[in-house]
């Protein structure tokens, strides 16, 4: 099949046809996910050559375990749960404190809000351009705990729902919510002690 056809396929035809042994039926998913995958790899390990890694080994798996997938849900929400297993194994292989496991208990009952903080002298928008606000945002999402920044980044980043993020990540969709608003908290104290303005939300500067 030329790639113009296959290109016109849905995610579930395309897994049909790899299943059925088309490799480039398998090729045009990859097309279609790998810039994604590694966007969300590369924000959990960082380094861009681990990302890289974490995409390899996410599609050699996904594509070995072709057959288990039931097509219950989403591919890309299988893939990515493949994804974040890859990189958060490359975590810890790196033995990095960082590292948190999906299996580590978590509080999902009622979060505190983060404490009062100063009001800046002026507004981010008036101190940075629109690019050097992103960055300071992208370095905020880096530096917060791998399992809250794949949280973060596939609910608030890649738009997935609360039921496909615990699906994606296996995880409980209370304990989705709660990482979730804690990922946001942990933003906005960050940014926060950054611009010292009470009450202003950087992201609306986004």
């Amino acid at each position: 099949m030329h790639q113009a056809e296959t290109g016109s396929l849905d995610d579930l035809a395309l897994v049909h046809q790899a299943k059925a042994g088309d490799i480039g039926a398998f090729g045009e998913l990859v097309s279609r996910y790998e810039t994604r995958i590694y966007r969300l790899a590369r924000n959990i390990v960082a380094l861009p050559q681990d990302a890289e890694d974490v995409v390899q080994n996410a599609f050699l798996k996904a594509y070995s375990k072709l057959d288990s997938f039931q097509e219950n849900s989403k591919f890309y929400t299988w893939l990515v749960r493949i994804a974040v297993n890859e990189a958060l194994m490359k975590l810890r292989r790196r033995k990095s404190s960082k590292t948190v496991s999906l299996d580590e208990p978590i509080d999902t009952g009622q979060d505190e809000l983060p404490r009062e903080i100063a009001v800046w002298e002026s507004t981010p928008e008036s101190q940075y351009s629109q690019t050097e606000l992103r960055e300071i945002l992208d370095k905020a999402i880096d530096d917060l705990p791998p399992i809250y920044r794949a949280v973060f980044l596939l609910r608030d980043v890649d738009g997935l729902s609360t039921e496909e993020t615990a699906e994606a990540l296996d995880l409980s969709i209370p304990a989705i919510k709660s990482r979730l608003l804690r990922a946001r908290l942990k933003l906005r104290e960050t940014l926060t002690g950054i611009f010292k303005r009470k009450g202003d939300d950087i992201f609306a500067y986004l």
